[in-house]
Order: C-alpha cells, then sequence, then structure tokens
C-alpha cells in the first residue's frame, strides 16, 4: 500500500522560503503579503466570551450547543438573507480547512468518483479529492465543461481565492439549476463573503438562487477573516440537512468537536457586527494603498472585486516576480500555487498591519 503522502502534492509554501529569507534580509525587514494570515487583534467581546468558556472540562458536542446552533442559524438569515433555516441546517466545524481536505472522504468519495473546482482554487479543494482517491477535475464554467455523471462534488468559491472574483446572481442560479438537474453535489465556500469591494457577494443559500430550498447545497463559512479567528479554528456549514446529518453522524464517530471555548467565542463573534465592519475599514484602507503603490510600480490588477487580495501581474512568470518583491523585502504568493493558470501572477495579501503596508508602498515608490 503506498504511503497517504505519495497522493499528495508538494507542500506548496515550503517552496516560498528562500525567498523569504532573501526578502528578510531587507534593512527594514520583511513585509510578508503572502499567507494572508489575520494580524489584528481579536475583538475584546470574543476574548471575552472564550474566558468566560474557559471552564469546560467536559467535552464538547460535535453538534455544538443550543446556543451556537441560534447563533449559527440567526446569522445565516440576517447575513444571507436565507428563510425558515433550522438547526438541522447547521453544523459546525473545526476550522474551513479541515473541512475542505477531508469533506470527500466523509462523504464516501473514491476512485472513479470526480471532485471539481476551479482553475484557479484554493490547493486544499485537490487535495481533499486525492486523499479520497477520488479524481481531482478543474473547469472554468462548471455546466459547460464537466461530466455530471462523474462529478460527485462541485466546489464553488466566491469570492474566490485567490483572485477575488465574485460570481453574479444569475451565474449561481445557472450552476445550482444545473447541479440539481444532473445531482450534483454543491458544496460553496463563502469564506470572504463579509469582503466584497466592488462587488457584493451573493451566497447559494440566498433564495433567489436556492429557490427557497436547500437540497443539494451546502455554504462554508469561517470566522477566521471576518473576526480575526484564525487561531480559534472557527468555522461552519449550512444547507442541506440530509447532508449535514450524514456528516454530523460521520464527525461524530471522528470526534470532530469545536472547543467549547470556542463555540462561546463564535456566539459573541456572529452576534455582533461592530467589529466586522471595523475590520473591513482596516482592510478598505490598506488595499487602497497596496492596489495604488502596485499599480504605480508598474503591475496590473485583474478580478480582487473582494476578499483579501490582490491578483497583480506584471506579464511575467511568476516566479520572476516573486523574486523582484523579495528584493524589495516584500513577499508574496506565485500564482501558480493556485494552478497552472495563475502562472504569470502573484497572490497580495493586505493582511498585514498598517506599518507594514506603508513600508510596502514607500517600498514600492507609491
Amino acid at each position: 500500500m503506498s504511503a497517504v503522502t505519495d497522493r499528495l502534492p508538494t507542500f506548496p509554501w515550503d517552496k516560498l522560503e528562500p525567498y523569504k529569507a532573501t526578502a528578510a534580509a531587507h534593512p527594514d525587514g520583511i513585509v510578508d503579503l503572502s499567507v494572508g494570515t489575520p494580524v489584528d487583534p481579536v475583538p475584546e467581546l470574543i476574548r471575552r466570551a472564550l474566558v468566560a468558556a474557559a471552564d469546560s472540562p467536559g467535552y464538547p458536542t460535535v453538534w455544538g450547543t443550543v446556543a451556537l446552533r441560534e447563533a449559527l442559524t440567526g446569522w445565516v438569515e440576517r447575513r444571507l438573507g436565507a428563510r425558515g433555516v433550522a438547526h438541522t441546517n447547521v453544523l459546525p466545524v473545526v476550522g474551513s480547512k479541515e473541512l475542505v481536505a477531508w469533506l470527500p472522504t466523509q462523504l464516501g468519495l473514491g476512485p472513479g468518483d470526480q471532485v471539481a473546482y476551479p482553475r484557479l482554487a484554493y490547493p486544499t479543494y485537490e487535495v481533499g479529492a486525492r486523499l479520497a482517491r477520488a479524481e481531482p477535475v478543474v473547469y472554468d464554467d462548471p455546466v459547460a465543461d464537466l461530466d455530471p455523471a462523474r462529478v460527485k462534488l462541485l466546489w464553488l468559491n466566491s469570492p474566490s481565492n485567490p483572485t477575488g472574483r465574485v460570481l453574479a446572481k444569475d451565474e449561481l442560479i445557472r450552476i445550482v439549476a444545473w447541479a440539481r438537474e444532473h445531482g450534483v453535489l454543491v458544496f460553496s465556500d463563502e469564506c470572504y463573503l463579509e469582503l466584497g469591494w466592488e462587488a457584493e457577494p451573493v451566497s447559494v443559500l440566498h433564495p433567489d438562487v436556492c429557490g427557497g430550498t436547500y437540497e443539494g447545497l451546502v455554504a462554508v463559512h469561517s470566522l477566521s477573516k471576518r473576526s480575526n479567528l484564525a487561531g480559534y479554528r472557527a468555522a461552519f456549514l449550512a444547507g442541506d440537512a440530509g447532508v449535514l446529518g450524514d456528516l454530523l453522524q460521520i464527525r461524530k464517530h471522528g470526534g470532530m468537536m469545536t472547543p467549547a471555548p470556542v463555540q462561546a467565542a463564535t456566539v459573541a463573534a456572529l452576534g455582533d457586527d461592530a467589529h466586522v465592519a471595523e475590520q473591513r475599514e482596516r482592510y478598505a484602507a490598506r488595499r487602497a494603498a497596496l492596489r495604488g503603490a502596485l499599480e504605480t510600480h508598474g503591475f496590473r490588477i485583474e478580478h480582487s472585486e473582494a476578499s483579501l487580495y490582490l491578483w497583480a501581474t506584471r506579464d511575467e512568470p511568476c516566479w520572476e516576480t516573486v523574486a523582484h518583491l523579495a528584493e524589495l523585502g516584500i513577499l508574496a504568493a506565485p500564482g501558480d500555487f493556485y494552478g497552472p493558470a495563475g502562472d504569470r501572477f502573484v497572490r497580495v495579501a493586505f493582511t498585514a498591519t498598517d506599518e507594514r503596508v506603508a513600508a510596502a508602498v514607500k517600498r514600492l515608490g507609491g
């Protein structure tokens, strides 16, 4: 039996280490705009909730507390416009990356099954397919490009990581109708939905898209970006009760439990919109500064109408761009991390501190 690692690609971020060393040698230090990890403080009300729940000696439940499920259903209805969301329509998960990586396995997919995802995409969609021994396939337009007889799981990602592209409502309606016609399960990664800048992202759970039923549809949401909670591993699913019910049973057996203090923190985070608005303002200012500086420096920005990234190109191989920026003490993610179609782009995160963003702007001549 071959080792599981034989089925997996090389972990992409390891390839960036030499360029990180070059950037770190800059006299004023590195400006790391590669991974896109939050750097701003966890809001105080969330930290208070975590601390208040710290005395949690018993096992948490996989489905979460009643308070957590109430918070999830309430947020899905309030923020996504979904209707009639019951507790059976939500499921907390231990961070969205865990869910993406293990979902095909938990769905029982395997050899002969296809897992489809955008041509430019978060690498873990492919990893999840390979862990399950399913076949990963990419698409530009799922309706035109995919064989519905073989695709068992269709990943949507709007707003997109890495490009920031947003799928219009009409496009979502068309894809959902096609998927339902052919019995294809749709998981929509909407982790950046609250970070629309030049477009207003729409969830697959919006009644205009789903037609008032969640059959065959599941949305994936995370608190990592909206609430600076990447370190808490707080995420959740919402949608088809049958699919989530099966996943709940599987995850019970697997012990995939969100820690009780994190559940309490999630309740606090989803009940407060003010800290989300404040964080958006920080990101908006950093985005504007970096975009202007990159364009002044000769970059062209494509898409990027949402999310935490600028999808930028100098019309050269991406690793040449990475090397050029590293000499300026700036680390960006090469576009080919997200598929061969990104080989002339870099992904620039605007998650650094204001001071580091200002340093990058100065180095770019902005």
